[in-house]
């Protein structure tokens, strides 16, 4: 049973003060993020975190992204309502639920069964129910539902698949963080069938983005 108690809506409440104080502008973004109940996505021993601007631990050594970055990765996406919208890495599912609740159509897909499994199941019940929602290799994407309006990829990527960038509408947006330890923010926009536009948007630091190693 989802319990959202007023003190919970008023920690979202000074998360979302916080965020927008970072530099989070888009109110359809800060609307989202006061309106999701992040305690839980997380494990019940960590709940009384939920509202802190910090990643947390959750199944499969994976983490919940700091509610800043996924604010700041979704702006930078530009969301419209019935955008079709991949997601590379569906994790604890918070990420899908904020793009779902910007009335994007969600196709997403996880690496890890156990957090698939989980969260397959979990999206529902809170009500954030994805187009699709895939067991696969996110180096792959989603051909056979591409193209894209929107790529976000919620894991860092030493390198940029090109699988992601075909799988862009013209005018389409990846959104995916790039380097080995640390990454630097990085939005293609797909200008022509083989010309991309590049924009970098700082540092940060994401787990890695695994390949799948099943034969």
């Amino acid at each position: 049973m989802l319990l959202d108690t007023n003190k919970h809506k008023g920690l979202r409440n000074q998360l979302v003060a916080t965020i927008k104080a970072k530099g989070i502008k888009d109110k359809n973004v800060l609307d989202a993020i006061g309106k999701i109940p992040r305690h839980v996505f997380m494990d019940s021993g960590f709940i009384d975190f939920a509202y802190q601007d910090n990643a947390f631990p959750i199944a499969a050594d994976q983490t919940i992204s700091q509610p800043y970055t996924v604010a700041f990765q979704t702006e930078l996406l530009q969301v419209k309502p019935n955008d079709k919208v991949l997601e590379i890495g569906t994790g604890s599912g918070y990420q899908t639920a904020i793009l779902i609740e910007l009335k994007a159509e969600v196709y997403s897909i996880e690496r890890q069964k156990e957090l698939f499994t989980k969260t397959k199941v979990f999206l529902p019940k809170v009500g954030y129910v994805p187009k699709k929602l895939v067991f696969g290799d996110g180096y792959l994407g989603i051909p056979e539902y591409a193209p894209f309006d929107g790529i976000i990829v919620t894991a860092g990527a030493p390198f940029v698949p090109k699988s992601l960038l075909s799988q862009l509408k013209i005018g389409g947006k990846l959104v995916i963080p790039v380097g080995e330890n640390i990454q630097k923010m990085t939005v293609f926009i797909r200008k022509g069938e083989k010309e991309f536009e590049k924009h970098e948007h700082g540092d940060f630091r994401f787990v890695p983005l695994l390949k799948d190693s099943r034969k």
